[in-house]
């Protein structure tokens, strides 16, 4: 028995949830790499720790400002592992506060651009005419 589809929801519904999920994926974005930049720097070699540790972040720059949604939906691949390392930093004596604000602002990222992803291609099938 083949499943019922759902309507989709009124571009008047999506569009407002689109910039607002993207805006706060932008700030768990945003939070991860001037915190990771802000806190490595004291001591660490800076090259290693934007060699290594923000590269693959600024790799999807480009496509985050501009808003493309696959380039959201592959850092969502990506974020897991600044997630995994925050978890990680956590159990490390004296840095249980890097670790949650590491693995916080990832998640933060993850969960917002999950929305925009779902929303997006919603907008994008409504605009086309389908129902």
């Amino acid at each position: 028995m083949a499943r019922e589809k759902k309507p989709l929801p009124s571009l008047a519904y999506l569009q407002p949830r689109c910039r607002v999920s993207r805006l706060i994926a932008l700030v768990g974005y945003a939070g991860l790499v001037l915190g990771m930049l802000g806190y490595n720097l004291h001591g660490a070699n800076p090259v290693i720790i934007i060699g290594v540790q923000l590269l693959p972040l600024l790799i999807f720059l480009p496509g985050i400002i501009t808003g493309h949604v696959r380039t959201h939906a592959w850092l969502s691949f990506a974020i897991n592992l600044y997630f995994i390392q925050g978890v990680l930093i956590c159990f490390q004596p004296g840095r249980l506060g890097y670790g949650l604000f590491m693995a916080g602002f990832s998640v933060l990222y993850f969960v917002a651009a999950l929305y925009y992803i779902r929303w997006s291609f919603q907008a994008q099938r409504v605009e086309r005419g389908e129902t």
